[in-house]
């Protein structure tokens, strides 16, 4: 934990930050999104980041999320999934997020589909479809090659809502190398609403080290952690 006040200023920080990064691309602020990573971090951390006025937290692993839910769940936040899902997690992720926002095949996609429906829910879920951007084998996502085949696929399921695409493009330190991996993916969302003739407004791009470079090229959602709760504890 690293107090109520430290998150509440870095909170502001960050926020000043996307603020000034939206002018200079002659963006409104108010259309970009910032999801606080709170993978790791205890629940009093997501509570007080949430009395500061954050809503929306990101977590990593359906099982992490599951043992601290209990201490927050009167929270009115949106509770993103953004890490990789497992096929056999996904009715549990189906019932615990408003969102998941790592999907990157079809047989995922129909087992949260599948779920959704059977628990009932008032909204559909909303995905994202993760893409491959770099290549890298330690990622996940779809290839590129195959974003347009699965995401016309998950547009037929009746209990998802694909709202748009997310990456996480390599970790370098030259802002420079890592801006043209943020510009492909709003290329790619551009083309497929052409092809698919739909609406995918939402790119998931940026974390705590280039953030305001995604905000440049388009991002509509950041995940932001080390910058709003400090350095990742340990699992």
């Amino acid at each position: 934990m690293i107090g109520a006040d430290t998150i509440r200023e870095n909170l502001l920080r960050v926020q000043e930050r996307i603020a000034r990064a939206a002018k200079r691309a002659g963006r409104c602020t108010e259309d970009i999104t910032l999801i606080g990573v709170s993978k790791t971090r205890p629940a009093s951390d997501i509570r007080d980041a949430f009395e500061a006025g954050l809503v929306h937290f990101g977590e990593n692993r359906v099982q992490e999320w599951e043992g601290k839910r209990g201490e927050i769940a009167d929270l009115a936040a949106r509770w993103h999934l953004i890490g990789h899902l497992q096929s056999n997690k996904a009715a549990r992720a189906a019932r615990l997020f408003h969102s998941v926002d790592s999907v990157d095949d079809i047989a995922l996609a129909e087992r949260l589909d599948r779920a959704r429906a059977e628990f009932s829910p008032a909204e559909k879920l909303r995905v994202l479809i993760e893409v491959h951007i770099a290549g890298e084998e330690s990622k996940s996502g779809v290839e590129i090659a195959g974003l347009p085949d699965l995401a016309e696929r998950i547009l037929r399921l009746s209990n998802l809502h694909l709202a748009g695409l997310m990456c996480v493009p390599p970790f370098l330190e030259s802002i420079d190398e890592v801006r043209p991996y943020f510009h492909k993916l709003r290329e790619l969302r551009d083309a497929l609403q052409t092809q698919l003739r739909c609406d995918l407004r939402v790119l998931s791009m940026g974390m705590s080290h280039d953030f305001e470079t995604a905000v440049e090229e388009g991002a509509t959602e950041v995940r932001v952690g080390t910058a709003l709760f400090g350095a990742r504890q340990a699992p």
